[in-house]
């Protein structure tokens, strides 16, 4: 609404006013800016920008404002305001009275300069980029529009930790989502004590939000802004990493928060907590980290701020609109298409926040699901989960600002959401699906068999160390083909072995198997740094070395043949034995590509051979290879074959190198005619050659019998580890699945209870709402039963306990009105309430009142019967009845 045309009504008003001088300024009785001050020009000479929002009664709070600005602040001012779109805009004229500074109602493609003011115009909206404002034509209908947010957000984009956001008088909640924005980019927010502000909506949703770093008159709010950028400068350190007297600063502040909160945030970016614990030495104006480790050491409460610092959710619905459309439209259907007989989803959200994220995931399931229509039926349970237990318990409610029509399409709106007054809540259905509960995600164990993993925005704050644990946790976590859902800033980083991209803008990626993965998988609880003077390695005991064990390490280690396993491009994936003969690294940067690797006559024969069993699936042997070895010539033969057993190793290739003896050179006899006595020894000769030739054949075929063996035991070793290898990782997993099943058991007892004591004190709350206003109530189902009635109904009726369930038709009563079981069927059939005065054998009058039994949901579920007592309104009646007629009487009797 135009808050300046009701307001201010005087006809000098609406003539355009002239920027008014600072000398003329002084004498118009308003009340002096404060001294100039040095302006608090940040580092890389950008200038703050604050954003002022504001709504009903917000024109005084902004004069307010503007009157404690001091000269040269170095600050530029964007109002935005809800103003009448049918109005022609005074607002730059009657703020331009307030103060000293230039105000301009801001034009398309205005450059912001400091010390200056710009007002929005009516009907636009106003978004910032570069220092330069952009006007549009708002594409919301009247009344639905949120333009301190639209700006807001864009500012916080735009000028990052430089960026001001200020919420002054107004109603609704616009500017609420535009602060946390700012709030992630570690910009200030202020807002104006509610107990000042003519309309106190807006600042109480922002600080019920709980994202006021200061609260104060709006008069006051200048003067903490200065302060804040003066002390800015002071503290701020230039990025990079810390200086050893800050790191150990820091560990204590650690240590404090570990102390006092119970989490340990040892393992999150050192940066990334310096910079919010800046945050609040600025705001309490300390100037170095020690200082601010004493505060933190005599001050308690500080200490629960700085957890809430550190733990600021920013999150919306439906937040990357992109890349929910392509999770719904490619993701979601290829989960349903590989389950065709339907069942259980399940999916989790970490980091969920006050609740938006996970909320989105089941609305962004329901529809997919409605819009693929597979033939199975499918369930969906969301395990949502968060550090935060405050953000918990808010997102448990469901309960929204009605700003979130800015990231919700109205046709969810309408279809998920109850609107209520001021806010939305996410319908029963939705809430249903999902769980929630507090978790450390470093700490306490993860969810299993998951479809869906969301986590979004998060790992961007933890060290590298604990993402390279985390994503192989994760990839133990998914089913196969589930997805991970990741925030725009984040990656999978080295292990795309483990997730392959389904679409890598919006960061979408599907599990997929790896025979050799890169990093083991850590459970939660080795997260944590090991104590001075424990070993960090795992605990688990090695198994005693036995003589068959020894023996079947010595034949794989000296007579299995050099090997490689390769994929279907040539990468090199696993190495057996001894392959220097045949593979060398090549020059430049690291190739492990076996065809850039091969010696100097295998590269060309090894190639064509890799081809040939690709094509045809076989073992391809080549034999006579010669291989150049430091001067030297080598005889190999190779085998390449194409593997398609087991299916874990399909579409890979086996090469295997095996030496050969290198044929000797024959020399040229000359033909001289032997002796008598040397005919006798050729011939003794001959017979021992064919001798050591049948000695040779049978130690060859004995040779070749031994290999069979020492292959076939090979083999039985493999199987042995293998299935020693896979019933490990069955009793793994069999563990971390009861730790899995252990902790949602406590999740959903959790939120059972939660459930519970909410009933229970809703009970509570209803009971003696209902005792106190004195009505006698009577709940019926659809088919006239006793559901509930309260206190004094058995005054009426001949109630007992055991009546419930009994239609009312069949209970005595006192009342004269023999037609109430029939009006009732009236009143659910017609849905319209009847009401009706009704006296009763013993002389009391009752208005009875008959309406319909509507639930949430908006369904029809019985009635409701009131019995209002109004004999004292009869007796009345009946005296000024009374009156009336003696009246009338002696009027007639004088008449």
């Amino acid at each position: 609404m135009n808050i300046s045309c009701y307001i201010y009504t005087n006809s000098d008003i609406s003539t355009p006013v002239k920027r008014q001088t600072k000398q003329a300024l002084s004498g118009t009785g308003r009340q002096k800016s404060s001294p100039a001050v040095t302006p608090p020009r940040q580092r890389g000479g950008l200038f703050p920008i604050a954003g002022i929002g504001a709504s009903a009664g917000g024109l005084e709070a902004l004069e307010l404002f503007l009157r404690r600005v001091p000269e040269n602040s170095g600050i530029a001012f964007v109002i935005i305001q809800h103003l009448d779109p049918t109005h022609k805009g005074i607002m730059a004229e009657l703020l331009q009275r307030a103060t000293a500074m230039q105000v301009f109602q801001a034009r398309d493609r205005m450059r912001v300069k400091p010390d200056c003011v710009y007002v929005i115009p009516p009907n636009r909206d106003m978004s910032i980029l570069h220092g330069v404002l952009h006007l549009f034509t708002p594409s919301a209908p009247r009344g639905l529009r949120l333009p301190i947010d639209f700006f807001l957000r864009s500012l916080a984009e735009d000028r990052g930790k430089h960026s001001i956001g200020v919420i002054l008088s107004g109603m609704g909640s616009d500017g609420t989502m535009g602060l946390r924005a700012i709030k992630e980019k570690l910009g200030l927010a202020l807002v104006q004590d509610p107990a000042s502000a003519k309309f106190d909506s807006m600042p109480r949703s922002a600080i019920h939000a709980g994202l006021a770093d200061v609260v104060a008159r709006a008069e006051d709010l200048p003067g903490k802004i200065i302060n804040y950028l003066r002390h800015t400068l002071v503290i701020t350190r230039a990025e990079g990493p810390l200086d050893e007297k800050d790191h150990g600063a820091l560990a204590k502040v650690i240590i404090l928060l570990r102390a006092k909160i119970g989490h340990d945030f040892s393992m999150y970016k050192n940066n990334t907590l310096y910079r919010r614990i800046e945050r609040r030495m600025i705001l309490h104006q300390i100037d170095g980290i020690s200082a601010y480790v004493r505060y933190l050491q005599e001050n308690s409460q500080e200490v629960e701020l700085l957890f809430k610092e550190l733990l600021i959710g920013v999150t919306s619905f439906f937040r990357d609109q992109a890349a929910w459309e392509q999770l719904q439209k490619e993701a979601i259907p290829a989960i349903l298409e590989g389950r065709p007989a339907g069942g259980l989803l399940r999916a989790w959200s970490a980091g969920c926040s006050t609740g938006e994220e996970a909320y989105s995931l089941a609305i962004a399931v329901k529809e997919a699901v409605e819009q693929v229509k597979p033939n199975g039926n499918f369930t969906l349970k969301i395990f949502a989960t968060d550090l935060d237990r405050d953000a918990i318990d808010r997102a448990r409610q469901g309960l929204y600002p009605d700003n979130i029509a800015a990231d919700v399409s109205p046709e969810r709106l309408r279809r998920f959401f109850i609107r209520e007054e001021g806010s939305y809540q996410v319908g029963k259905e939705i809430r249903e699906m999902v769980t929630f509960a507090t978790q450390n995600i470093i700490m306490d164990p993860p969810f299993t068999k998951l479809d869906i993993l969301v986590c979004r925005n998060l790992l961007i704050y933890l060290t590298p160390e604990i993402q390279k644990k985390l994503l192989p946790l994760f990839h133990y976590s998914l089913n196969p083909g589930g997805v991970l859902f990741l925030g725009s800033a984040e990656a999978v980083s080295t292990f795309t072995n483990l997730f392959t991209p389904l679409n890598i803008k919006s960061r979408l990626f599907r599990r997929c198997e790896s025979v050799l993965p890169a990093e083991p998988v850590v459970f939660p609880g080795s997260f944590t740094p090991a104590l001075p003077g424990v070993s960090k390695e795992s605990t688990m005991l090695k198994p005693a070395a036995n003589l068959q064990s020894l023996a079947d390490s010595l034949l794989l280690q000296r007579f299995s043949p050099p090997a490689v396993l390769v994929n279907d491009k040539g990468d090199i994936l696993y190495i057996n034995g001894r392959t220097g003969k045949y593979l060398e690294p090549a020059a430049g940067k690291a190739n492990w590509n076996i065809f850039a690797m091969a010696r100097e006559g295998l590269r060309f024969d090894l190639g064509n051979a890799f081809q040939k069993a690709l094509r045809q699936k076989e073992a391809i042997l080549v034999k006579g290879l010669k291989v150049a070895n430091n001067g030297n010539k080598q005889a190999v033969d190779i085998t390449v074959q194409a593997i398609t057993e087991p299916e874990a190793l399909r579409g890979m290739v086996m090469i295997v190198f095996t030496d050969v003896a290198t044929p000797p050179e024959k020399k040229a006899r000359g033909r001289s005619r032997p002796s008598p006595a040397g005919a006798a020894r050729v011939l003794e000769l001959q017979e021992e050659l064919q001798q050591c030739r049948d000695e040779l054949q049978t130690t060859r075929e004995e040779m070749q019998s031994s290999q069979e063996e020492l292959k076939s035991t090979n083999e039985e070793l493999q199987s042995t580890n293998e299935e020693m290898q896979s019933t490990n990782e069955e009793l793994t997993t069999s563990r971390e699945e009861m730790q899995s099943l252990n902790e949602e058991l406590q999740m959903v007892n959790a939120e059972q209870q939660s459930k519970m004591d909410d009933l229970s004190r809703l009970n509570n709350d209803m009971k003696n709402l209902l005792n106190s206003t004195e009505i006698v109530t009577v709940f019926l189902d659809n088919e006239l039963r006793v559901r509930r009635y309260t206190t004094g109904a058995d005054k009426l009726f001949n109630l007992i306990q055991g009546d419930v369930g009994r239609p009312l038709s069949d209970i005595t009563n006192d009342l004269l009105y023999p037609g109430m079981t029939e009006e009732a069927r009236k009143v659910l059939r017609s849905l319209a309430f009847s009401e009706k005065q009704i006296s009763a054998t013993d002389g009391r009058w009752f208005s009875v009142r008959i309406m319909p039994y509507r639930t949430m949901e908006d369904v029809i579920n019985g009635v409701v019967i009131t019995f209002v007592n109004i004999t004292a309104a009869k007796a009345l009646e009946a005296q000024l009845r009374e009156e009336n007629e003696k009246l009338k009487k002696l009027l007639q009797d004088k008449g």
